[in-house]
Formats: C-alpha cells, structure tokens, sequence
C-alpha cells in the first residue's frame, strides 16, 4: 500500500509528521543547520530515530520540510489583475521573508550546501524551484493578458528580476527594501513591458 508520500509502508501519523517537523524548525531557529542532528529532532519530538529515517531519507529533507512547512504562509502568489502588481507583490514578499530572522536560515543552508550536496538538491528542488515556478506562472500570464512581450524569454526575465535579489543577498549584503524592490521591478519593467 502507497502512502500519500509514495513510500511503501504505514502513512504518515499526522501528529506526530507535525511534532517531527515543528521538532526541527525550532531546532534549526536555536541552533542552525550545522548543529541540528536527527537525535536532537527525535528527542524533541519525542520519538524515535527510525521514524524519523522511515519518512525522510536524511537530515537535510526533514529540516527543509519543516522549514518550508512553516514558512510557506508567507510567500503567498498574488492575483491583482496586473502583472507589474503582481510580480512587485511576489519579489517583495520573498526579499521581506528572505531578510526576516527566519529567511536568514536561507543564507545559511546555502552556505551548507555548497558542501552538502544533499542539502543543496533538497533547498533547490523544495524551496527555490517551487518559487521560480510561481514566478513563471505569473510571467506566463502577463505574457498573455498582453503586458509583457509576446516573445520574451521568461526563464531570462526571472532572472532579471530576482537574480538581483540573491547577488544582494549573498554577495554584497546591500540594502534589500520595498523601496529597492519597487525600483528594481520597474526598471526591468522597461525592458521586459509590451510596447
């Protein structure tokens, strides 16, 4: 029998998938991902290392899952009516929860994956694609309401409006505020806009 996960076995106790992940997010808050351990997570949770195991292949997947658990409420995908709105809504609400204390958390399993090659599959492949995702969802559609260019290359505009957002980040540590967001979506506006 398949549970909703996929995985061959009993599904999920919805209590105690809550307490593991809740275990590892207060964890990964006190601590960072360095110091957090599958047995910190497990006695926190109140329950055993082999559970744990049963469901998540290692350490990174079960603190990305909590981690996304919990911050998924605060990356919402907006619906205005127009694009330039929508698109200024998502990049700032991303920069506000990347530079909050819980964002910080991002910098930081960056860093670890760099040598965690785990760790940087699961932060690509559960946090940052499902974000490019919605981005491109949201470029798709302006595309068609006739905002955008009807040729434009939405993977490369992504880029354009985001890709600022990391460079500040995680290389020059500059300002990241509405102000700079505003101005940095509409000047790439200026050259991703229909005529």
């Amino acid at each position: 029998m398949m549970n909703v996960q996929g995985k061959r076995g009993r599904p999920r106790n919805v209590e105690t998938h809550k307490s593991i992940l809740s275990a590892s997010y207060d964890l990964l808050l006190e601590e960072g991902f360095k110091a957090v351990t599958v047995d910190k997570i497990a006695e926190r949770a109140k329950v055993s290392k082999a559970t744990i195991y049963k469901w998540w292949p290692n350490k990174a997947a079960v603190i990305m899952e909590g981690f996304l658990n919990a911050a998924s409420a605060r990356l919402p995908v907006p619906d205005t009516g127009s694009t330039f709105q929508d698109i200024l809504i998502h990049a700032t609400s991303l920069t506000r929860f990347l530079t909050s204390r819980e964002g910080n958390i991002i910098k930081e399993l960056i860093g670890e994956g760099q040598l965690d090659s785990n760790l940087a599959m699961e932060y690509r492949a559960r946090f940052f694609q499902p974000r490019r995702l919605q981005a491109k969802e949201l470029f798709e559609k302006g595309i068609q309401r006739g905002d955008l260019k009807e040729n434009l290359d939405v993977e490369l505009g992504i880029d354009l409006v985001y890709g600022p957002i990391f460079y500040r980040l995680l290389v020059t540590g500059d300002q990241l505020d509405d102000s700079y967001m505003r101005d940095l979506v509409t000047n790439a506006f200026e050259g991703i806009r229909s005529t």
